[in-house]
């Protein structure tokens, strides 16, 4: 009987152990570990987004991508979900003009984004949080995830959308150097997160060598147009990143990480998401 005892009290000591290095990345998960996976996440996968474009002249090409694998990755050590390995396939056509940009046809973005969701549910997850870290992305992303109505899904998807925080935004204010308003792209506060996160990167002695500032070429007031960008930003750049530091970067950091982590367990959690759009393709069934 002692040694039943001793034997299960190791197996117990080792499956705790295990499931705390079972790793959240798809791609470091080996197959024999994948249920374990599909267990410990609640079936809920991080679909984290960046792109490839020019940061001015100092910080990498991937920055919104290494941003939202650093915020994913710190995130799910303390909230278990699996996390899809990098995507960077995203809307960034105004940047075109600039080496280093991958920019793909809108439908191919679209098709290509919607087939990713059917092969993470077809491995066996019913939830995916699209966490975004492209500034160019969220009215694609919209658009996108309104488009799922078009036909009927055995998973949900959750677009985070990051809620203001009066705290921190004071705190944010407080530590910021240059103009906030003018902070747009590869200023002071993207810059300052890869400070936090990547400093091997950075080559801040040439974050004075292009003008961020916005040079106003085009006025019409009420109208959109897609060249609006380009007309105020033509390289690509909005905003003065020599005056970065990693404390601010330190700052944002800490708090979307807090902030997202209430968000995936909210995730976690919900059952009512997925009885909804059952509901909702029920009713349109009946309509055939």
């Amino acid at each position: 009987m002692k040694r039943y005892f001793l034997t299960l009290a190791a197996l117990l000591a080792f499956n705790c152990l295990f499931a705390q290095e079972l790793p959240a990345r798809w791609d470091e998960l080996v197959a024999s570990d994948f249920p374990a996976a599909l267990q410990k996440s609640s079936k809920t996968c991080i679909l984290p987004i960046g792109i490839l474009e020019k940061h001015g002249l100092h910080s990498p090409l991937g920055t919104d991508l290494i941003h939202v694998r650093e915020w994913a990755a710190r995130a799910v050590k303390s909230e278990y979900a699996v996390v899809f390995p990098d995507y960077f396939y995203g809307q960034i056509n105004e940047a075109r003009h600039q080496p280093g940009t991958f920019s793909l046809p809108n439908k191919l973005i679209l098709e290509l984004l919607e087939a990713t969701c059917d092969e993470i549910a077809r491995n066996g997850f019913d939830k995916i949080i699209i966490l975004n870290g492209h500034g160019g992305n969220p009215e694609f992303l919209e658009f996108f995830m309104q488009g799922l109505l078009n036909k009927r899904h055995n998973y949900a998807v959750y677009l985070y959308r990051p809620e203001s925080d009066p705290e921190f935004v004071k705190a944010y204010q407080k530590n910021h150097v240059t103009d906030v308003t003018a902070d747009l792209h590869g200023g002071e506060s993207e810059t300052s997160l890869l400070l936090h996160y990547r400093p091997d990167l950075m080559r801040m002695s040439r974050a004075s060598g292009e003008s961020g500032i916005n040079q106003q070429r085009s006025r019409l007031p009420g109208l959109y147009t897609p060249i609006w960008w380009y007309s105020s930003y033509p390289n690509h750049y909005a905003g003065d990143a020599s005056k970065s530091g990693a404390e601010l970067g330190k700052l944002i950091s800490d708090h979307e990480i807090a902030q997202f982590i209430k968000a995936l367990k909210a995730v976690k959690a919900d059952t009512k998401t997925i009885e909804l759009q059952n509901e909702f393709f029920d009713r349109v069934d009946q309509l055939k």
